[in-house]
């Protein structure tokens, strides 16, 4: 079964993305539980660890990156991941997991904008109105969680910023990826990266390792260390596959997943402001979806 969906950029997508849309309620019934966000980031990472270290030994893979490899594990995972990842948890009390999924979703868009400007893609003037109606949804959403200009705070601006991160880091991985060298092998120190720069994170900031707090919600942990187990070896072979626009598709699986759970089994609830705004997210991804469609159409035929 996972051949099949390793073969396959769509199965790829659809299977990362709804891994992905799991984090979100996972990291509030983490936060509901006092865990601290950078603690739950470092599951996320240790999971990630665990699941790929037995696959780099079967393959005789153990050895330390240098170089290019080295530089490129190290800026992904700070970026791509330890930051990310601390966003999303930081972020998910503050405006919900829901509203964080809908600014995750956002990414494909920021990614579009960065393809142009490094002409790793063109861009359509379908393109364009996809990526007016991604930002103006994304505003919405961001004005609509406390009702309105009165209700923007630093946590609405905030929540943004996480597409555009994840927008670069996409972009990154694309253009500096170290050709002859196994995604897992990637995923696995760049995920190692991640790990080691929370851990000395949460030590300089608290002197500690709060780690026994995750015996408060041990399923909960559990569930989230397997999801990002099964997460990043399929990340970074759809990045190789497919390339930063149509992983950062992944946002959109990842944010209906999450906005949809969230409202049917945990209780969130939004203003009919903040369904308009993901309506129009939505019409963003779909127009950008669109364009790139045809982009690669015209590339087919020639």
């Amino acid at each position: 079964m996972l051949d099949r969906i390793y073969g396959s950029p769509g199965l790829l997508l659809l299977y990362t993305g709804g891994l992905f849309g799991l984090t979100f309620p996972l990291g509030k019934l983490a936060a509901q539980a006092g865990i601290a966000p950078i603690v739950w980031a470092m599951v996320i990472s240790l999971g990630a660890v665990i699941f790929i270290a037995p696959d780099l030994w079967r393959r005789r893979d153990f050895a330390l990156p240098r170089g290019r490899v080295l530089r490129y594990v190290v800026i992904s995972g700070l970026l791509s991941f330890a930051l990310v990842n601390v966003l999303i948890f930081v972020l998910i009390p503050k405006l919900g997991a829901g509203h964080v999924g809908l600014m995750f979703a956002l990414s494909p868009v920021f990614t579009l904008a960065l393809s142009a400007a490094f002409r790793l893609k063109g861009v359509t003037p379908l393109g364009v109105i996809g990526i007016g109606f991604g930002l103006l949804g994304a505003c919405i959403v961001a004005l609509g969680r406390d009702g309105g200009l009165a209700g923007f705070s630093a946590w609405a601006a905030l929540g943004i910023v996480l597409p555009m991160v994840l927008a670069v880091g996409n972009i990154y991985r694309t253009l500096d990826w170290p050709e002859g060298v196994h995604p897992a092998t990637l995923a696995f120190w760049s995920q190692g990266a991640a790990l080691l720069a929370l851990i000395l994170v949460q030590l300089s900031l608290t002197g500690s390792l709060p780690v026994v707090s995750l015996g408060d919600v041990p399923i909960v942990a559990l569930v989230q260390l397997v999801a990002a187990a099964l997460i990043f070896p399929a990340y970074f072979r759809l990045q190789h596959l497919g390339g930063p626009l149509l992983l950062s598709q992944t946002g959109y699986v990842a944010a209906a997943t999450s906005l949809f759970s969230v409202t049917l089994f945990m209780g969130e609830r939004y203003a009919l402001q903040t369904w308009a705004g993901a309506a129009l997210v939505f019409v963003g991804i779909a127009l950008t979806i669109l364009a790139q469609s045809k982009v690669s159409l015209r590339q087919l035929r020639v």
